[in-house]
């Protein structure tokens, strides 16, 4: 399968020439913010790293490589705060990953715990989240991957083509590449998804959403939203695709995937006991917010995230002219 020609680096890559690696037609590149495998860490090359390829015009994600304690939801929730820290202030084009390869096997359960709430946490915080692991003693061995399939992956496989069955974004084929402008071996990868576009347009790792749809002002326009429930049907009914090509759809839409995907995963089950939501419909006016429409029409502001919910909206933002659905009492 083919795809566009990327690297990941670290550290270990020492100094590196970013315009002779982009001359050499490298198209993106994942660099080590820092870790959690020996101490707490932010990587020396980190701040060079960043700024070398931004002014080279390099897209880049980044990856925090953690420890072999993390292997609890704390110490994945942990981790990417303090990955956040270290993100602070940057803007990046490709995903933040987690790599996950300094836990033991043998807490394989207590991985993917660290794994989701670390996932959940950057998502919280604004960010397009992945997962590294290699396609077998990672996802298969370490990792319980059906539970992470809403997450990107960054598979390694250093073969003629990669076996992992599942869905995934880039793979990393070679560890001892060669690039022009970097002294020694490199990590090689290949991409297959215009993850720049979805972070740009999506408002996610520093950037501010965007759309065609602005008003004079500069705020976005009101646009109709359709609801959880309607979304989740044409979810099951094929719409919008699988996997990642889902989360890619549903995210560039402007919905929360999580919660439509939580949703769809509730119908499915046969776990579902509650019928259509009754609504009304009500016209934002300037002034208000989602906590005061909360309070006002539904008795308590901390209602909020059921007229959030149920309009599928991805933020807490609403504008003058904008209708919402709201729940009946």
């Amino acid at each position: 399968m083919a795809g566009i020609k990327g690297i990941d680096v670290s550290h270990w890559q020492g100094t590196i020439d970013w315009d002779k690696v982009k001359a050499a037609g490298i198209k993106f590149a994942i660099i080590k913010a820092g870790g959690s495998d020996a101490g707490f860490y932010t990587d020396s090359k980190w701040e060079a790293n960043y700024t070398g390829a931004k002014a080279a015009g390099i897209p880049i994600g980044a990856y925090y490589f953690v420890g072999r304690d993390c292997v609890t939801a704390a110490a994945g929730k942990a981790d990417a705060e303090r990955f956040i820290k270290i993100l602070n202030g940057k803007q990046l084009e490709y995903p933040v990953y987690m790599d996950n390869e300094a836990q033991p096997a043998s807490a394989k359960a207590g991985i993917t715990e660290a794994a989701i709430a670390f996932c959940e946490t950057m998502e919280d915080a604004g960010y397009f989240v992945g997962i590294y692991g290699s396609a077998v003693s990672g996802f298969q061995e370490r990792m319980d991957d059906s539970k992470l399939k809403a997450y990107s992956h960054w598979v390694a496989q250093y073969a003629d083509k990669c076996t992992y069955s599942g869905e995934y974004g880039i793979w990393q084929y070679s560890s001892t590449g060669k690039v022009d402008g970097i002294k020694g071996n490199v990590d090689m990868d290949y991409g297959y998804i215009d993850y720049p576009s979805i972070i740009k347009n999506g408002g996610f790792n520093g950037y501010e959403k965007t759309t065609a749809d602005k008003n004079k002002s500069g705020e976005d326009k009101p646009t109709s939203k359709k609801s959880v429930d309607e979304l989740a049907a044409e979810v099951i009914n094929g719409k919008w695709g699988n996997g990642e090509e889902r989360k890619k759809k549903l995210t560039s839409a402007g919905y929360d995937y999580s919660v439509v995907q939580a949703r769809v995963n509730e119908i499915l089950s046969g776990k579902s006991t509650s019928t259509p939501v009754t609504y009304e419909t009500y016209t934002v006016v300037k002034g208000d917010t989602l906590w005061g429409i909360a309070a006002k029409k539904l008795g308590s502001g901390a209602r909020y995230k059921e007229i959030k919910t149920l309009n599928g909206l991805s933020s807490d933002t609403i504008y003058a002219g904008q209708k919402l659905k709201i729940p009946k009492k």
